[in-house]
């Protein structure tokens, strides 16, 4: 319980830019997390062994993951024997390509916001701190000096400490995406290739 107080005092003594920086906190980890799922490829194995497996009959039927989703949906276009496949494989992966940008720029906006937030908060922290000292009011209960000053550092601190974690993972996140895009482009040069005989 003294733990839930000492959570709820340190919001409250950031004053009222502490509830947007929580609620930038909380979508922001959601969309990593959901990206982090949505960026499974679903075999830790390169496309050409992904390919040679589904011939095999030694790939999952489950259809989890990016690759293995995609490689199915191929498959199936690539027995239909179309005339410009590719363009028919561009067109059946484009969901792919949605799922793994997905909430992309959401994430960069939330990343850059929040420093700004804590920065507004600083602001109006010394705001606090020079009235104070106008009033004459230095050593208030209620805020004064320490109060301006204890504001403007918590939202600071606050603001960095939800943008720099997730300025990092999404990093890695945007990693994994560039690697995926280049796995389906991959994918999409076996399927329009002649595949029997493919070696692992």
């Amino acid at each position: 319980m003294n733990v839930v107080q000492e959570i709820l005092g340190y919001l409250a003594s950031g004053g009222y830019v502490m509830p947007p920086l929580v609620i930038a906190t909380v979508v922001l980890w959601w969309t990593l997390g959901y990206r982090m799922m949505s960026l499974q490829r679903g075999t830790v194995r390169g496309t050409r062994n992904l390919v040679y497996r589904y011939l095999h009959g030694k790939l999952p039927s489950n259809k989890e993951g990016i690759l293995v989703r995609a490689l199915y949906k191929g498959m199936d276009l690539r027995k239909q024997n179309l005339t410009h496949l590719r363009r028919h494989l561009d067109d059946a992966f484009a969901e792919e390509y949605r799922e793994i940008s997905r909430y992309k720029v959401l994430i960069k906006t939330l990343v850059m916001v929040s420093p700004l937030l804590g920065l507004l908060g600083t602001v109006s922290g010394m705001i606090e701190t020079f009235d104070s000292l106008g009033n004459m009011t230095l050593f208030s209960q209620s805020g004064g000096i320490a109060g301006g000053i204890s504001q403007a550092l918590i939202t600071t601190q606050m603001g960095l400490a939800v943008s720099i974690p997730g300025l990092i993972v999404n990093g890695l996140l945007d990693k994994k995406q560039k690697q995926l895009e280049i796995d389906l482009a991959q994918l999409k040069d076996f399927l329009c290739s002649p595949i029997p005989g493919l070696e692992a």
